[in-house]
């Protein structure tokens, strides 16, 4: 029987193509693999839409949630297209034997110089250059030097790949890196030249904090007003993990008084950004749509991956991305009839 594979469709049209361009499906027709995508954009997947599949591939932010699991234990396997999984209902999978894989190492440079960019934009206040010169507001230039980098420390929260890779980038600039991880990075903080400290010790001495945490009950609003409070009212707060990580109504009161000065985001509490939100507003705030990290090598690597993911799993192999349960080594043990 064939491998049937169902992509989601919020990303993707029927022909397979996708907002990240070719994401390699044909590579699975090569391995013998049949896939389709749905019909229908949900927000939440449903166990009809995925009955009589072997996998899904969650190209965007879709739901899998325990009831999203058809009956008939044919699903094996929850493939997502990126690093964050905070959508997947990983215990409910493991629980039906549903294996779940992501790809960190491919997002993992594309994210951090995602940061970079963020960190330049906001030191240099590129935006609003770029808006003086298109506005024909060239005599204003003055009033908008930016802070610069040199001697600053940037504050890391959350030493998992992204951050220690991004550590690596700020670290050849010369610069300060403070961080903080929930659990000890000792060693690996160390050679990535990260001084680790508590939570409050990175906001209070950082210039900049970036925010790179996994989304997951026990992160969100991690910083919240507390956490902004303690941040120097010259800082600037860069997010690049998920919107609910950070308070974003406490983020965005502190920006418009001028107790924070500035933010780099391209992450929201609510995705797409409506267009009257505050943070719109702002000249010291830098938005993306949740895509800076998005170039053609991000999704060269990303979909290498995640392929590879998907024919391994068909074949009864684990892959190294697993996040939840050992995949069962013996695929016909799964009725798929």
């Amino acid at each position: 029987m064939v491998y049937q594979v169902v992509v989601t469709r919020g990303y993707a049209q029927p022909d397979g193509s996708t907002v990240f361009g070719d994401i390699g499906l044909s590579r699975l027709t090569d391995a013998g693999l049949a896939w389709r995508v749905l019909d229908e954009e949900v927000g939440e997947l449903r166990a009809d839409q995925l009955e009589g599949a072997d996998a899904v591939l969650v190209l965007g932010h879709e739901r899998v949630a325990a009831e999203s699991i058809p009956p008939s234990g044919r699903l094996r396997h929850v493939a997502r297209f990126g690093a964050g999984f905070d959508a997947v209902d990983t215990e409910a999978c493991a629980r039906q034997g549903v294996l779940v894989t992501n790809a960190p190492d491919a997002v993992r440079r594309p994210v951090a110089d995602s940061v970079i960019a963020l960190l330049y934009a906001l030191s240099h206040q590129l935006v609003v250059k770029d808006r003086l010169v298109r506005e024909g507001r060239w005599a204003e230039r003055g009033a908008w030097r930016g802070p610069g980098l040199t001697g600053a420390t940037v504050g890391i929260v959350g030493l998992g790949g992204i951050g220690l890779e991004t550590a690596r980038r700020v670290r050849a600039q010369g610069l300060r890196v403070l961080g903080y991880n929930r659990s000890d990075r000792g060693r690996e903080a160390a050679e990535a030249g990260v001084e680790q400290a508590t939570l409050d010790e990175v906001l209070t001495g950082s210039d900049y904090v970036v925010v790179a945490v996994a989304a997951n009950p026990g992160t969100r609003h991690l910083i919240g007003e507390r956490e902004l409070a303690l941040m120097r009212p010259t800082a600037r707060l860069i997010n690049v993990s998920r919107g609910v990580v950070v308070d974003e109504q406490a983020l965005i009161a502190r920006l418009s008084d001028g107790r924070l000065a500035g933010a780099g985001l391209d992450v929201f509490t609510e995705e797409p950004l409506k267009p009257d939100s505050p943070l719109t507003a702002l000249d010291n705030v830098v938005l993306a749509p949740h895509s800076l990290c998005w170039t053609d090598r991000y999704t060269d690597a990303v979909s290498a991956s995640v392929m590879a993911s998907l024919i391994a799993v068909s074949r009864g192999e684990q892959p190294p991305e697993t996040v939840n349960a050992p995949l069962d080594p013996d695929p016909t043990e799964k009725d798929r009839t």
